[in-house]
């Protein structure tokens, strides 16, 4: 089953997903605070580069099948052109409207 993206409960979240998807680099970081941080797997890396490497560079790509915690707990399978697809977990932080961080791993 797969969640609407229209239908997430959090606006930032539901902002930083539809943007991923679009592969709209601007609108993602317009969503993100200025120091915005993340993790994959548990280590911390380098926000803008993953999101090149990973999401941009690799047309990523998140179908949800679930959310909790208000929307900032999603479930999804995320695919890329680099992976393939997986189903993975995302945690999602956010500060006046903006996520402030995410981290994200295998489910």
């Amino acid at each position: 089953m797969t969640v609407s993206v229209n239908q997430l409960s959090d606006p930032a979240v539901r902002a930083f997903v539809t943007a991923l998807n679009a592969q709209d680099e601007s609108a993602l970081f317009d969503v993100l605070t200025p120091d915005a941080t993340m993790a994959d797997d548990g280590s911390e890396r380098d926000l803008r580069q993953w999101l090149d490497r990973e999401v941009f560079a690799s047309r990523g790509h998140m179908d949800v099948e679930s959310e909790k915690d208000d929307g900032r707990s999603l479930v999804a399978r995320y695919r890329n052109d680099t992976w393939g697809e997986m189903r993975t977990a995302w945690r999602f932080t956010v500060q006046d409207g903006k996520v402030s961080r995410f981290e994200t791993g295998q489910a």
